[in-house]
């Protein structure tokens, strides 16, 4: 007796099915549950691990991959005869089973699902009549060898291969004597094989038999039969696999201790627009019941099915008698889910209107447990097709990852009992109405070669690190740090070219009259006849679309305001000659104002409109040529010239240009791609020395240029043509750029100056593979070179997502198709990241990977701005996904200045508003009156604590305290004009106390003195005595 590893499995799965605290029939209540979100932690990605004792494995079936026709007797299948010309090698697996072992030895799995032949076990199809003993004897030496290696031997007894013979003799699945026949059969190997077999599965997706064999005719035996036909065949497998299990469980069970299934398919749908209403809920539970509840709902429910199809077929859809339910019901030990694309591309004929098929395994098997009571599950079939011939299969890798950590969080997450998981196919071999177009492999078979050797394919070797790694472990560079940014440190919003309002608020700076008002008792005004009044002209305060622009940007707590110039707004012919005076006092009045503020300006000089007409230049230089005629290199430099004089005093930051890596990609050749590129990084050093030599020693500003900056990594890190192809990209991207500007910190000073050699390598092979004279890259001479050396005063980068990089798909023969870009690259997403509603990708992590890529290759010397970094929230107010976007891109900026040692210096977040609808702004549109969105409130606090302190009661330099006085000037100038009412107010106030006061004392002081007189003179009667009159006497005559 051979050793059975996972008895204690066994076990847990028999405690686990008696103990499901789930009631059945509550599967529709998981589309009212809120949705996972990706921007909660784990719901997008989960970094965990799975339980202990998981069952990793993988899968095969007979006659896709034994082959061997008709070696040792083997019988003719229903396949064979459909096809026309049997699978006469396939993947081989008959002779090649000991490759296979290794195989699954080589991905350390523990299990190994494979089907019996039933045609090579009985070639008459008749399990009444002796077996084929040569079948017999090789599938007994595939058991024995899986169980010495420890692999547990998951076996399917049918999986598609009917005997030919029972097709003709009885109509094949459409007769009900294939229920005995199928008995007999799986008696026979409960017998013959049971004692070394744990876990037996009945059939493989009998939906697809039923529908696409009997129904469609796309599957054999191609019968064409429509719904009735399906209808009954379905009806005699649900029969058939509950006489199995009957079978095993009357007679084999208690000696055995085995666990009998079958393998249902399933796809699953979503409402697709709005809330998931009561109707838009039964559309999908309907949509789920008439594939999975088909044959679920008898074996795992109430023994019947669902109520829909009873109402949606009528009598064509057979019935059980009373005594039949009893039977059927219960009769499957756990849940085998097949989830692969056969059934899921099926899925999309079955939705109706407002829905949507997804690949989601983990909703899936969350409906599973609400609606089965939480039965215990076995993912037994997932996987994707591939369309690769040879390793790479980088498409069906991300969809495996994806497939696993969904399982995952059903396990972690959702509390669903999931105890394996089978990585379909092991080995490539026939995909039935696909025949070999496509493969589903983890190991690749050149079919056309009789050794039948098994190359692992990318996904073997990533499925093989998921099972050693247990799963997904949480990584060390997951983990937050604590710490501020520098005292220094811009905290700044970016937005795009400003607008520019020539006229002020109030008509006094152009209207001279002098108005009257209600002379005639209507409350008009009226024009005082001949009287005219001089005008002045519009002071900077004037402007309230400044003030209130500004008013909305101080609120945020930034310190550090980026905008771009108008170009062709302030030299329409693109050169002197014509200068807008008023738009550019229009941006002095910005820049002063701003200076009032305590804030301060990043200023972008040429902000390229890709989607404009003219790229953003003016009229005459595009008609001429724009970026590809070395004239415009000159009138930029004479353009800067007058940005620096005009507004240079207000600046502390320029940028010449941004995101031209950007700019040369609507240049449809990779000629003209390659000369724009070279002009404007010629345009920048000019304007860059222009500055140094006649305006820094005055105004002390930085200049650079400002470049788009996502991160990328391989698609596939198991293929180096992938890491090279990553490599590359980024040179392209930025080393183009940069590396003529600031070297590298490897090179000799002599090699500044140039493009990276790598980048000249890759075009000078693609030019002499495809027959060009010479490459498309142009040489700079050595006075430009003297000028790009050096000519960057920090580094500004625009980041916003990570990509996936891959080489760019070309035939055999040739180098590259014609329309692969210069880089021969081809951008991918991982579906596993969560991403917005434009398709923006969030992966905090590539910031840092971004920002210490540039350091180590440039060197710490230089500062590293981010200049725009942002996702659209389609949010109006609160903009969950931007708050998210906000606190883990600045942790991660955090982790690169403090763990990696960039020398960063600031982030600043794009944008201040939206235009129409919410997408990437702090505040709504004007439209929506400018409302503050909550995402606001997260950066004020992160400007506020200068990052993620560990104690946020304490400051961490003088920069708090300006920052929070700032904060102070700002809501005294937002409120000024009441505080101006409140001080007049109190002036008034104080002006009246004090005349009260006055009035009082003076009132008094005079009482007072009355008083003082009268008690003066009675002293002085007291001190002389009696009063003697001095009159002269009167004499009578």
């Amino acid at each position: 007796m051979l050793g059975h590893p996972s008895l204690s499995l066994l076990v847990l799965l028999a405690c686990c099915w008696t103990e499901a605290a789930c009631s059945l029939g509550e599967g529709r209540n998981i589309w009212l549950q809120p949705k996972p979100n990706p921007i909660i932690k784990d719901q997008a990605f989960l970094q965990d691990t799975f339980p202990s004792g998981f069952l990793w494995g993988s899968g095969t079936s007979a006659f896709q991959t034994e082959g061997a026709w008709d070696q040792d007797g083997r019988g003719s299948s229903i396949w064979d005869n459909f096809t026309n010309s049997p699978v006469r090698v396939a993947s081989d697996s008959y002779n090649c089973w000991e490759e296979d072992v290794k195989a699954l030895e080589y991905l350390g799995a523990r299990s190994y699902s494979f089907s019996l032949s039933w045609p090579r076990l009985f070639p008459d199809g008749n399990p009444r009549n002796p077996p084929n003993a040569a079948a017999v004897d090789h599938y007994k030496k595939l058991i024995e060898r899986l169980l010495e290696k420890k692999i547990e031997p998951i076996v399917t007894l049918y999986h598609w291969d009917l005997p030919q013979v029972l097709q003709e003799q009885y109509g094949g699945w459409r007769n009900d004597t294939l229920v005995g026949l199928f008995g007999e059969y799986a008696q026979f190997c409960f017998r013959t094989f049971g004692s070394h077999v744990r876990f037996w599965l009945t059939m493989h997706n009998p939906y697809l038999m039923a529908v696409l064999g009997y129904g469609t005719g796309v599957h054999a035996p191609g019968e064409k039969g429509g719904l009735s036909a399906s209808l009954i065949v379905a009806h005699n497998l649900i029969r058939a696999h509950v006489k199995a299990w009957h079978t095993y469980n009357t007679h084999y069970r208690t000696t055995q201790r085995g666990k009998v299934s079958i393998v249902l398919g399933s796809h699953w749908v979503e409402p697709q627009r709005g809330q998931a209403t009561d109707a838009k809920v039964e559309l999908c539970q309907q949509s789920l019941e008439a594939v999975l509840g088909w044959f679920a709902n008898p074996i795992f429910g109430d023994g019947d099915y669902p109520v829909s199809l009873k109402i949606k077929y009528g009598a064509l859809l057979p019935a059980f008698t009373p005594e039949e339910k009893l039977w059927v019901q219960g009769t499957a030990d756990f849940f085998a889910l097949s989830f692969g694309p056969n059934i899921l591309r099926l899925g999309r004929n079955l939705i109706h209107n407002g829905q949507n098929v997804t690949p989601d395994l983990r909703r899936i098997l969350g409906w599973i447990k609400l609606e089965y009571g939480n039965p215990v599950v076995l993912v037994a079939e997932g996987g994707w097709y591939s369309e690769a011939l040879g390793r790479e299969d980088t498409v069906a890798m991300y969809l495996m990852k994806s497939f696993i950590n969904q399982v995952l969080q059903a396990i972690k997450l959702d509390d669903v009992q999931v105890f394996g998981y089978l990585a379909w196919s092991l080995v490539d071999g026939f995909e039935w109405n696909y025949r070999d177009s496509v493969r589903r492999g983890l190991f690749y078979v050149d079919f056309s070669q009789p050794n039948g050797t098994r190359t692992p394919k990318t996904t073997a070797e990533y499925y093989r690190q998921v099972v050693a790694d247990g799963g997904f472990p949480k990584d060390e560079t997951s983990r937050e740090v604590e710490g501020h940014f520098p005292c220094t440190f811009h905290w700044g919003i970016a937005d795009s070219t400003l607008q520019v309002h020539y006229y002020p608020f109030s008509p006094q700076f152009t209207d001279p009259h002098l108005y009257s008002w209600n002379l005639t008792g209507d409350g008009s005004l009226r024009p005082v006849p001949g009287v005219k009044l001089h005008t002045r002209r519009a002071q900077c305060t004037d402007y309230l679309a400044i003030r209130s622009h500004l008013r909305m940007f101080a609120s945020t707590g930034a310190s550090h305001y980026r905008f771009a110039l108008n170009w062709s707004l302030i030299l329409p012919e693109g050169d002197r000659s014509n200068v807008n005076r008023e738009a550019l006092r229009y941006y002095r009045c910005v820049l002063t104002e701003l200076k009032k503020l305590d804030l301060e300006a990043m200023v972008i000089m040429y902000y390229p409109t890709n989607k404009g007409p003219n790229l953003g230049l003016p009229v005459p230089l595009h008609a001429s040529g724009g970026w590809l005629n070395y004239s415009t290199v000159a009138a930029f430099q004479e353009y800067a010239e007058l940005c620096y004089r005009e507004l240079g005093t207000w600046v502390r930051h320029w940028i010449t240009i941004n995101e031209p890596n950007r700019l040369v990609d609507v240049y449809p050749s990779g000629k003209d791609k390659h000369q724009a590129a070279h002009n404007l990084l010629l345009a920048h050093a000019k304007a860059w020395r222009l500055y140094e030599r006649d305006h820094y020693s005055q105004q002390q500003a930085m200049v650079s240029l400002a470049l788009h900056a996502d991160w990328v990594k391989p698609a596939n890190p198991f293929l180096e043509s992938h890491t090279l192809a990553a490599e590359r990209f980024l040179l392209f991207e930025l080393g183009r750029f940069l590396d003529p500007l600031l070297g590298t910190k490897y090179e000799e000073k002599a090699r500044k100056g140039d493009y990276p050699q790598e980048v000249k390598a890759y075009l000078e092979e693609r030019a002499r593979v495809k027959g060009l004279p010479e490459s498309p890259l142009p040489s700079f001479t050595e006075a430009e070179r003297e000028e790009l050396s050096g000519a960057l005063s920090f580094i500004a980068l625009n980041h916003f997502t990570t990509r996936l990089v891959s080489p760019y798909p070309h035939p055999q023969t040739g180098f590259q198709q014609s329309s692969a870009p210069d880089h021969g690259c081809l951008t991918l997403s991982d579906p596993t990241w969560p991403s917005s509603s434009l398709g923006q990708a969030i992966v905090p992590w590539g910031l840092r990977k971004m920002l210490s890529w540039v350091s180590q290759r440039y060197g710490g010397d230089l500062p590293i701005l981010v200049t725009g970094s942002g996702i659209d929230d389609q949010a109006p107010d609160e903009d969950k996904l931007r708050q998210h976007y906000l606190r883990s891109y600045l942790q991660e900026a955090l982790k690169a200045s403090h763990v990696d040692g960039v020398n960063l210096q600031g982030f600043y977040v794009w944008r201040l508003q939206d235009r129409h609808v919410p997408q990437f702004g702090l505040f709504t549109s004007t439209q929506h009156k400018s409302t503050a969105k909550a995402s606001i409130g997260v950066y004020r606090e992160i400007i506020s604590h200068n990052g993620f302190p560990k104690n946020e009661t304490t400051q961490p330099c003088k920069f708090s305290e300006m920052r929070e006085s700032c904060l102070a000037c700002t809501w005294i100038f937002k409120n000024k004009a009441l505080l101006v009412f409140g001080g007049c107010l109190l002036i008034t106030a104080v002006m009246l106390a004090a005349l009260a006061i006055f009035v009082i004392i003076s009132k008094r002081n005079q009482a007072q003195g009355r008083g003082r007189g009268k008690s003066r003179m009675k002293r002085r009667r007291r001190r002389d005595g009696p009063s003697v009159c001095f009159c002269t006497p009167v004499v009578k005559c």
